[in-house]
């Protein structure tokens, strides 16, 4: 339940929704999300948390990045770490509840409600302390995948549980269509495509 004239602050574990999401077949159209929220009530701050590999001369998540930096996200990032575990397989560790937890708690007393977009377990002792600030929290994630994105005890301490599926038609970016092949197009369509920079053609 939501309430127009509540303060609303949003907090994104990055890499946990994106698995989610991504389990769930769809990508999150991040611009819709923010507005879907605004809707909803007073928008207060809509936090992104998320660890970047330094090492890499270009990361995949950078576009998204900075396309939040400017579209009104507040950025929580720090370099992940590489190790090697026992098998010698390369692994990443960059977990953010530190920095989440801590935003959410100077936060709680110029908020009524927090949304999180989490299904960590880890975020449980979080949740209760807010709510007895007098915070309602929301948990976005979902149960619809095998095995369920959420741990059951964050669900359980929420005041509110979203399934992330049913927020598909709101807040998912619409499937790319395939490009139509142009032996497909209509007859008329059929002509040779003028070069860029070239003069058109004369009919």
């Amino acid at each position: 339940m939501f309430y127009k004239d509540e303060r609303l602050a949003i907090f994104i574990d990055g890499s946990n929704l994106y698995a989610a999401a991504r389990s769930l077949g769809f990508d999150i159209d991040y611009k819709l999300l923010r507005q879907e929220f605004m809707r909803r009530g007073k928008l207060v701050r809509a936090f992104y948390y998320t660890a970047l590999l330094e090492t890499e001369d270009y990361s995949p998540i950078r576009p998204l990045i900075d396309w939040l930096h400017y579209n009104g996200y507040t950025l929580v990032t720090k370099p992940a770490r590489e190790y090697t575990d026992a098998l010698g397989r390369r692994k990443v560790r960059g977990n953010m509840d530190i920095e989440l937890a801590v935003d959410a708690m100077e936060l709680a007393p110029r908020m009524d409600h927090a949304v999180l977009f989490s299904g960590d377990g880890d975020f449980r002792p979080l949740v209760e302390s807010l709510q007895r600030q007098g915070v309602r929290v929301s948990v976005v994630s979902t149960i619809r995948t095998s095995p369920p994105m959420i741990a059951d005890e964050l669900r359980r301490q929420a005041d509110n549980f979203i399934e992330l599926d049913e927020l598909r038609e709101v807040i998912g970016r619409p499937p790319r269509e395939p490009r139509e092949p142009r032996d497909a197009r209509p007859e008329r369509d059929q002509r040779p495509e003028r070069e860029e920079g070239a003069p058109p053609a004369a009919d």
